[in-house]
């Protein structure tokens, strides 16, 4: 019996060997992800059985009170047994495969037993068969991708193993030869398949772990790539937007070559194929087309699939998905491959992770691109408001100086088309340069200096080299007008400063006025809410902040300052460094 243990522990080293290498070949991972497919079942049987098979070829033949391990058993006389691994190989495919691949892989070593001989030939082909049927059919109670569960599947293979001695006792004879093989291979046999269930369990589990530390890493780099193009998908699908997005997924996948679209054509494509699949160009393939109608994954191994217009395309594999906005396909995502076996079950998980951010991104894109509309259309709103009143006054004092100042009224109606020209640029823009914000203050004042002279004097201090940079329209002038407006009593002079300097990575805008301040209790709500008081709204500070914080989020900043008869301070403080990315906003709102 000691004897047995080495030469039986070798027969088990086979097998582990054989299964490390099938653990190594990524059609055996797949069938052990997928062991529900028939596909599957059918492989699994088949890969069993041989296991059976070798177990039976590899076994230690017992027989005229000898032991034999250095043969490859074909046939054995009638007085001849054999001590094997092949109940190790059947129970494993029946706990993994389940009933069918259970009976299957019982059937195969089975039978394959009972053709070598043997008078314990007809009771182990049927406790090998006997084996397949149980573990095929507790597979779901034990469950052995469970990690849990690996010692209740050790503790069913020796139970199969003590049953197929039980088997050998009642079926085998004559029975004194039958206990005698019992006595000499029990003990061996239980142990050594025990503890090789054991180390196959461990390489099944090696798998499924591998695939849930894949999906992990995957998942990381899907909310990395995600994260990186979210500055990108939020505004909007347009050219800019996209090849940028196409450059950082392209970094970060295996694929030869990205392309996105809108539903009419390309918008973006980096790598393989530049040559042909161009921006802003038709579709060039079929596959898009396709995607687009039906709403729906669809993966392309062969160029005939891709169905490119140019025969000579280098793309042989492609998948292509849908990009969605309520329900609604707005586009596609499409990777391509040069060579088919990089379309692997990974990138394909990858993949679809990806189409279901960005969509989620297109959806926050359009919602923002819908409340900023809207924020466009309150100032609109405003605008019709408040400019019939300052357009009949503007009239009134240029009429009145037509006969008095022919000059003056020619140069205010001058003033008067800047300011409303200032009006429409701004209704239609997000951003403009601060240059152009100016002009609007500027025709502002002349019109209104016009009408009540020498009742305050406004001071600019402007950094030149900041004239270029973009702004929010309406961002200056409504300040200004509020302090003409609501700081000096008629009967009081006052000063209004305007200046516009950087800090640091900052750019300042600040409005000034000596004049009779705000109360602390008006000041806590102006900005942040519409007020009832005698003097206005707020409306035009509200718009203002909330206009920033759209644009610019946490990195800018909207604070007044004021006291009673000493003036008020209005501070804006915008990013310089995102300047051309507010371009490229306005560009893909307005688009």
């Amino acid at each position: 019996m000691i004897e047995l243990l080495p030469l039986m522990l070798e027969r088990v080293g086979i097998l582990i060997i054989v299964a490390f290498l099938l653990s190594r070949m990524k059609s055996f991972r797949e069938i052990i992800h997928n062991e529900h497919g028939i596909r599957a079942k059918i492989v699994m049987i088949a890969i069993f059985g041989v296991f059976g098979i070798i177990s039976n070829y590899t076994g230690v033949k017992i027989g005229h009170g000898t032991i034999t391990s250095q043969e490859w058993l074909s046939d054995m006389d009638s007085e001849s047994a054999i001590a094997n691994t092949r109940i190790m190989g059947v129970t494993m495919g029946g706990l993994l495969g389940g009933p069918i691949v259970g009976v299957g892989v019982g059937l195969i070593a089975g039978l394959h037993r009972l053709t070598l001989g043997g008078f314990t030939g007809i009771a182990c082909a049927f406790s090998t068969i006997l084996a397949g049927i149980v573990t095929g059919s507790l597979s779901k109670r034990f469950k052995i991708q469970d990690g849990n569960s690996i010692w209740k599947a050790v503790i069913m293979g020796v139970l199969m193993e003590c049953v197929q001695m039980g088997i050998i006792l009642l079926l085998a004879k004559p029975y004194d030869e039958a206990l005698h093989l019992v006595e000499l291979i029990a003990f061996p046999m239980i142990v050594i398949n025990g503890f090789g269930t054991l180390l196959f369990l461990l390489i099944i589990q090696e798998i499924l772990q591998e695939q849930e530390r894949t999906r992990a890493l995957q998942t990381h780099k899907a909310l990395y790539i995600a994260n990186q193009t979210l500055p990108f998908f939020r505004q909007g699908l347009n050219v800019d937007s996209c090849k940028k997005a196409a450059e950082i997924i392209l970094k970060w996948t295996h694929a030869d070559a990205i392309s996105i679209t809108d539903q009419t054509q390309v918008l973006a494509h980096v790598g393989a194929a530049s040559d042909h699949h161009v921006p802003l160009g038709n579709m060039s393939t079929e596959l898009t087309k396709k995607v687009l109608d039906e709403g729906r994954i669809i993966i392309a191994k062969s160029p005939e699939e891709i169905k490119c217009f140019d025969s000579n395309c280098p793309l042989k594999a492609a998948i292509v998905l849908p990009l969605k906005a309520h329900e609604k396909t707005v586009g596609t995502l499409k990777l391509y491959f040069t060579d088919v076996s990089k379309l692997d079950l990974v990138e394909q998980e990858l993949a679809g992770g990806l189409g279901q951010l960005f969509s989620g991104q297109l959806e926050m894109a359009e919602l923002e691109m819908q409340r900023r509309l809207l924020k466009d259309a309150e100032i609109k709103a405003l605008q019709a408001q408040v400019h019939p009143h300052f357009l009949f006054n503007a009239i009134n004092t240029i009429s009145s100086l037509i006969r008095t100042d022919a000059d003056k009224a020619r140069s205010l109606l001058i003033k008067l088309s800047t300011f409303f020209r200032s009006n429409l640029q701004g209704s239609r823009q997000m951003l403009i340069p601060l240059e152009k914000e100016l002009e609007h203050v500027d025709a502002y004042l002349t019109i209104e200096q016009a009408r009540f002279p020498n009742r305050y004097k406004v001071e600019l201090d402007i950094d030149e080299s900041l004239e270029k940079v973009l702004i929010p329209p309406f961002t200056l002038q409504p300040l200004v007008e509020n302090a003409i407006r609501y700081a000096f009593p008629k009967a009081q002079n006052g000063t209004v400063k305007v200046r516009c300097f950087r800090e640091g990575e900052k750019i300042v805008l600040l409005t000034e006025d000596d004049g009779k301040g705000i109360s602390q209790e008006l000041l806590s709500s102006l900005g942040n809410q519409t007020v009832d008081s005698v003097g206005g709204t707020g409306t035009a500070l509200w718009n203002i902040k909330k206009r920033i914080e759209e644009i610019y989020g946490q990195t800018a900043s909207f604070q007044i300052n004021s006291w009673p008869n000493k003036g008020t301070k209005v501070f804006i403080t915008l990013p310089e460094n995102q300047q051309k990315w507010g371009e490229v906003v306005a560009k893909g709102i307005y688009r």
